[in-house]
């Protein structure tokens, strides 16, 4: 049977193109993003609604909002024997299968954008075979020993938007002092994919790393040294810790 999901935003249109589009039924919830994808990928259908992908699959992945997750899938009628997958940030197993009304498997996954590549890595939890299978499909799965590691993998995760806000940060200034907005931008964006390869690629740790390519008295050693002691990294620290607080249901 198709793989089902409920709820039709980036994070499905990501993982509808690295799986190709095949044997996959989605709900007309995003019907834009849904109509987009299946003039592109021919082998997929928009289902009529949401009961009809719940109906017709075996598998339904959850990438609705969490602010309307208990109201989507509440209205929804599931079966005996099917699997569930969420991808809902911050909602705990116990309160989705009160939801769905009966004792599914459900697992949660973080995916991230990247699985369109088939390059990401998706902590799920628990682990399970045929989750696991899908998103090794789309890279790599990771399944967790326990819901703790989970949550920590979804706050590392939340760290796209200040590393765009970093290259953001820079561009800014470099074009205030008189470069270009595409030079600055195209160099930034290099220098930073290179990096990241470097940390890929190394069995070093972060620390070694930065050590490796900041020269003792050097310009790289200074600008660490004044945003650490600039507050730059005690802020990163905190904002982490409150993000953890709300993954795991202690904060709004």
């Amino acid at each position: 049977m198709p793989l089902g999901f409920i709820g039709t935003g980036t994070m499905t249109a990501a993982m509808v193109a690295g799986l190709g589009g095949e044997d996959i039924l989605l709900s007309p919830r995003g019907a834009e993003v849904a109509a987009g994808l299946a003039r592109r990928f021919p082998g997929l259908r928009v289902a009529a609604d949401n009961q009809a992908v719940v109906d017709g699959c075996e598998m339904v992945v959850l990438a609705v909002r969490p602010q309307v997750a208990e109201a989507v899938i509440r209205s929804l009628r599931f079966r005996s024997g099917q699997k569930v997958v969420s991808l809902i940030a911050a909602t705990p197993i116990a309160s989705l299968r009160d939801w769905i009304g009966l004792d599914l498997p459900v697992i949660r996954a973080i995916p991230l954008p990247f699985v369109a590549d088939r390059a990401s890595v998706t902590p799920i939890f628990p682990p399970d075979a045929d989750t696991a299978a899908l998103f090794d499909r789309l890279g790599t799965a990771l399944p967790c020993r326990d819901i703790a590691e989970f949550d920590l993998f979804a706050v590392g995760s939340a760290l796209m938007g200040s590393y765009f806000g970093i290259l953001e940060t820079a561009q800014g200034w470099l074009e205030a002092q008189g470069l270009g907005d595409t030079a600055a931008r195209a160099y930034l964006a290099a220098l930073f994919a290179n990096l990241g390869k470097v940390a890929v690629d190394s069995p070093d740790t972060f620390a070694t790393l930065r050590d490796g390519h900041s020269t003792p008295g050097g310009l790289n050693e200074q600008i660490f040294r004044d945003f650490a002691a600039g507050g730059g990294t005690a802020a990163l620290t905190a904002a982490l810790d409150r993000v953890l607080a709300r993954v795991r249901g202690r904060a709004g």
